[in-house]
């Protein structure tokens, strides 16, 4: 057995991001850092689309509109001071129709509420100025969205951790937190660490690490996949920033989408399939999400299934795009959590249990608010 002060679980950019505020704050903290992979940001954090998000889209009061807000501008000049290669490309929002544009009014209410930066509304004509190859009828221009290559924040956060004294243990997966009286045992892959306090950013993990502490089983995270495709060399020039769908409110993904990254390359995507794991099909949440939700999944099947359809659908706001444009790309992973009820929740959940703080819900935007979360995390850690 070792000991620490405090175990972080996850070397995904959350948990790393943790880890270095605690030390910010405690200098003098023995603390060690738990990742089953042998690389950081193996997951969710080198796997994702790589926007540094506005915080648009999130319900005014809730944890993701103001930790993102926050986040967006604490990672912005993380990556100036850390000369990490990112970009303030801008994004923007297209309706394609009329029909959209009550949606479009929501997310407006919902930025400006939120304090995003330099939100502003355009018409079809000024769309085509920032967007020359882009259809609709009016969009919602974020100049402040941006891209970054998150896995790189990830692996500054770990050289941030070491070099403040903690320590960064990869190859080392856990297995159960147990709080015994005013210790917490961490048990891992070559033994146990005994903590004073333990905070778990397991990702797909998470929910069934919260069970080994007695937390309940609601939620379950379920694990989506995504497929990214990316265009041709030499039809990147349809592109210049990032195209985003007018998103379902209903629905915590925001559809099919246009990224322009950081080395010129732009893809497209992603889909959301649930992936077939027992666990989750086992979780009665599970099938009353699939009952809501069926002709959505059925449609996402076909994307996955067919280039020629996921190409038709983006060329909807690409007109010029073909479905020989575009190519294979990466697989995206999202670790979403899912209510007994069937119903995606939306929000950060963070869970504390005693001397243990679980990490229930924090897919995207938590890599962009991940030094915002880092504080909040802390806050309650203290």
């Amino acid at each position: 057995m070792s000991d620490a002060d405090v175990v972080v679980v996850g070397a995904g950019i959350l948990g790393l991001a943790v880890a270095r505020e605690v030390l910010r704050r405690r200098p003098d903290a023995r603390l060690t850092v738990l990742e089953r992979h042998t690389e950081v940001g193996s997951e969710q954090t080198g796997r994702n689309s790589g926007v540094i998000h506005a915080g648009i889209y999130y319900a005014p009061g809730s944890l993701k509109a103001r930790l993102c807000v926050e986040g967006a501008r604490d990672l912005y000049a993380y990556c100036e001071d850390r000369g990490i290669a990112h970009a303030r490309c801008g994004k923007v929002i297209v309706a394609l129709h009329p029909d959209e544009l009550p949606a479009l009014d929501e997310l407006e209410r919902r930025g400006r509420a939120n304090g995003v930066p330099g939100l502003r509304r355009v018409g079809g004509e000024e769309l085509r100025e920032l967007e020359p190859e882009a259809a609709g009828v009016a969009a919602l221009h974020s100049p402040h969205t941006g891209v970054v290559d998150f896995a790189a924040v990830a692996r500054a956060y770990a050289e941030d951790v070491r070099a403040a004294g903690g320590e960064v243990v990869l190859g080392r997966a856990v297995r159960a937190v147990q709080e015994r009286g005013a210790e917490v045992i961490v048990e891992h892959a070559h033994g146990a660490t005994v903590a004073r306090s333990v905070v778990a950013c397991a990702g797909s993990f998470s929910d069934r690490l919260a069970q080994t502490s007695g937390a309940p089983a609601d939620p379950r995270v379920v694990p989506f996949r995504g497929a990214y495709l990316k265009l041709r060399p030499e039809r990147r020039h349809l592109v210049r920033s990032l195209i985003y769908p007018v998103p379902d409110p209903r629905l915590p993904f925001l559809g099919v989408h246009f990224t322009r990254h950081i080395d010129g390359e732009v893809s497209l995507g992603p889909t959301a399939l649930l992936e077939p794991r027992l666990r989750s099909l086992a979780w009665p949440g599970t099938w009353r999400m699939a009952r809501r939700w069926w002709r959505t999944g059925i449609a996402e099947l076909r994307y996955a299934a067919s280039t020629r359809a996921y190409a038709a659908e983006a060329a909807r706001y690409v007109p010029a795009l073909r479905s020989d444009d575009v190519q294979p790309a990466f697989k995206g992973v999202r670790a979403q959590a899912l209510g007994h009820n069937g119903a995606l929740l939306d929000d950060f959940v963070f869970s504390p249990q005693g001397r243990i703080l679980h990490v229930r819900n924090a897919p995207s935007p938590a890599a962009t608010s991940s030094l915002a979360i880092a504080r909040h995390i802390v806050d309650r850690l203290s």
